[in-house]
């Protein structure tokens, strides 16, 4: 991976001041907090400038954050988290804080498994900034909570609960198979 990953560092250094790497605030096993790596494919500061969620027209993205998050490249740093243990490759998505203080008690089973780069949730809502922008509600946080976020947890509680190795292994697959079919190949 370290080929794609020098040539997205490079990209993002050469089209957009700032650093490399996104350090975000997420909470994780056992509500703990910690900080997420992911390419920075959103102009510096930009927390400030909005909120958590974001559609794919969000004036924050940098034109090469545009094509980082349409592959899912900008993920690919949260390798390290999986490294030092922070995350694991297939869990509930890491949340920020804001979400996580809105969960029920039914929900904060989540926080029981370590968060991961993929999940049942992370396939079903692939295009989760085209569904935001789709929505016509003008605050993305607000559209997040009201059309994503609900069965997201659900299908994040299916899965703690019915977690395997052999899930583990399809929802792998199917995540690789879900980035194929709905991008399109790159125009050389």
């Amino acid at each position: 991976m370290s080929p794609v990953l020098l040539v997205c560092a490079i990209a993002i250094k050469l089209t957009s001041p700032g650093p490399v790497f996104y350090r975000g605030e997420r909470i994780g096993y056992g509500g703990r907090i910690f900080r997420t790596f992911k390419f920075r494919s959103m102009g510096v500061d930009a927390e400030r400038q909005g909120g958590a969620s974001t559609h794919e027209a969000d004036v924050r993205i940098t034109g090469i954050g545009s094509f980082l998050r349409r592959f899912k490249l900008d993920e690919l740093p949260q390798l390290i988290n999986v490294v030092t243990g922070d995350m694991s490759f297939v869990g509930p998505r890491p949340e920020v804080k804001k979400f996580v203080d809105m969960y029920t008690s039914e929900e904060r089973v989540i926080l029981t498994v370590r968060p991961g780069i993929t999940d049942w949730s992370s396939i079903k809502f692939h295009n989760e900034g085209e569904i935001i922008a789709a929505s016509g509600i003008v605050d993305a946080d607000e559209a997040y909570t009201k059309l994503i976020r609900p069965e997201k947890l659900r299908l994040q509680m299916k899965y703690v609960r019915e977690r395997t190795l052999w899930t583990d292994i399809k929802i792998i697959f199917d995540t690789i198979s879900t980035l194929f079919r709905t991008r399109a190949p790159l125009k050389l």
